[in-house]
């Protein structure tokens, strides 16, 4: 069983930066792949980030592409997202997902494991 941890949410105002970090216990976190997805009020869970399980690739959404970097260390089994320039549509409860493979992937579907959430909120 794995289980991951969020941390790093809060308020921040536009033009802001955060960095979310979400760690992993109950597997060996360089065996899977991770991602980082989010939910806004009223709409559907959307991919933020996917890095593979090495760091060696990586993946985003147009929505963040330039702003958000996802890596990793696998030492200290903690995948993390460092958000800049935040915008207002940026606010949404993030969550990071382990996905038993060593590539990442943009469809929730394919991971195994989710975190409980962290609140990103950016005013304007």
């Amino acid at each position: 069983q794995v289980q991951l941890v969020e941390s790093g949410g809060g308020l921040v105002q536009a033009g802001g930066s955060l960095r979310l970090s979400c760690a992993s216990s109950g597997r060996i976190f360089s065996e899977y792949a991770m991602g980082w997805f989010r939910q806004a009020p009223g709409k559907e869970r959307e991919f933020v980030a996917t890095i593979s399980w090495n760091g060696g690739r990586t993946d985003y959404a147009d929505a963040v592409m330039g702003r958000f970097t996802i890596s990793r260390d696998n030492a200290k089994n903690t995948v993390y997202l460092q958000m800049n320039n935040l915008k207002p549509e940026d606010t949404a409860v993030h969550y990071c997902a382990g996905r038993s493979a060593y590539l990442g992937s943009r469809r929730e579907y394919d991971y195994n494991y989710w975190g409980q959430g962290t609140q990103v909120t950016v005013s304007s």
